[in-house]
């Protein structure tokens, strides 16, 4: 997050911060473990009344920004949410909102868009599949044209965030024209639901089966066929956000085992003064202020939409992927039995970290990315 913050944005980040700490206190996460829906629609509804849902919408489609940057906005709430590993669909619902700015029609601005500024409707961003097509950017559901300039979708999309909670959702297809994204009502007719088990105890994720789904003309978002484009604006968007979030996730493990190590003794000292403990936090000190500075590059380049935006959030993917992971069960393996307990806090934040290391490509995803584009790049010149 960044260390320099207007007196607006100071004051968003600690409304922000009180309003999860009442609302979703950590303690009260594991009582939404058997939840299926995993957080109550008023939190949501009064989180998008203090701009959750807003940031990356233009301020003529009714949202608008704390400093100038949606974006950098946005990313001291992703930041918040991992610090709290809190619950509600902030990444999907903000790259749905985003989309539905930047290329809906005025008919989807008025409706769905309005309806996720408000936080009554919620959205997902369906554009992963199962296996064997679960690489990022493998998308083979079928949108076959029918009469009128509609079209019938076949296919599977999972894992989606909040799936099974979402009234609608984005759908990337293959239209004959190239990749095209549509807007689908979570009831349309063929549409089926099926919630997944997940990792995250304050997160949930859901397959959506559509079987031959008929859709009017007036449910493509953008053009026919130019969504590898677009999606992947929006895919730099989620990146970035998820980037923040585990960022803030890294910071709260951190801090709890620091504390813990001060406070705990061992042979009459603190396990903080402990040579071989000293090496191991200088590590995670450097991994998580590395972690603060990429996902902050990432974030930078993406509002500005850099040429090298690409390849930033990827990096930040590639690294926040492996060292997040690392640091959390660093600061589990520290706190010995007790770390390992239901009861203790650490959990919550390594299930948040392991998940977006999955989420929206793996690592060996986004290095596969940044050497072809790098690759590319040096073509290009020759």
């Amino acid at each position: 997050m960044e260390l320099q913050l207007t007196s607006d944005q100071e004051f968003f980040v600690e409304t922000t911060r009180k309003y999860l700490e009442d609302k979703v206190p950590v303690q009260s996460l594991r009582e939404k473990r058997d939840d299926p829906d995993g957080f109550d629609r008023p939190y949501w509804s009064q989180g998008a009344e203090l701009g959750w849902t807003s940031l990356l919408v233009s301020e003529d489609d009714g949202g608008g920004s704390i400093s100038g940057s949606g974006l950098a906005d946005l990313a001291l709430v992703a930041f918040e949410f991992g610090r709290h590993a809190a619950p509600g669909p902030l990444i999907p619902t903000n790259v749905v909102a985003a989309a539905l700015s930047m290329w809906g029609s005025d008919e989807q601005k008025a409706k769905e868009l309005q309806g996720i500024l408000t936080g009554e409707v919620v959205a997902a961003w369906a554009l992963d599949e199962p296996r064997p097509h679960d690489r990022l950017g493998d998308v083979t559901l079928a949108a076959e044209p029918t009469g009128g300039g509609g079209f019938r979708l076949t296919g599977v999309k999972e894992p989606v965030e909040a799936g099974g909670q979402s009234d609608v959702f984005l759908v990337a297809a293959r239209t004959p024209d190239g990749l095209t994204n549509f807007l689908v009502a979570a009831d349309a007719p063929g549409v089926t639901v099926t919630p997944m088990h997940g990792l995250d105890l304050s997160r949930r994720f859901a397959q959506v089966a559509l079987d031959g789904v008929e859709l009017a003309a007036s449910a493509v978002v953008g053009q026919v066929g130019a969504a590898e484009a677009d999606n992947e604006r929006l895919l730099q968007l989620a990146l970035a956000i998820q980037a923040e979030e585990v960022v803030g996730a890294m910071d709260r493990c951190l801090e709890i085992t620091i504390e813990w190590s001060f406070n705990r003794y061992s042979f009459g000292r603190p396990l903080a003064s402990y040579q071989e403990l000293k090496h191991r936090f200088a590590d995670m000190k450097a991994w998580l202020e590395a972690g603060h500075a990429i996902a902050d590059s990432a974030v930078a380049n993406v509002a500005e939409q850099t040429p090298v935006a690409a390849e930033t959030v990827s990096a930040a993917k590639s690294f926040l992927g492996v060292y997040g992971p690392e640091l959390a069960h660093d600061c589990v393996q520290m706190h010995g039995g007790i770390g390992v307990t239901f009861d203790h806090d650490l959990h919550l934040y390594l299930r948040r970290i392991v998940i977006d290391a999955r989420l929206y490509g793996s690592v060996a995803d986004h290095r596969q990315r940044i050497t072809s584009i790098l690759e590319n790049r040096e073509t290009a010149r020759v």
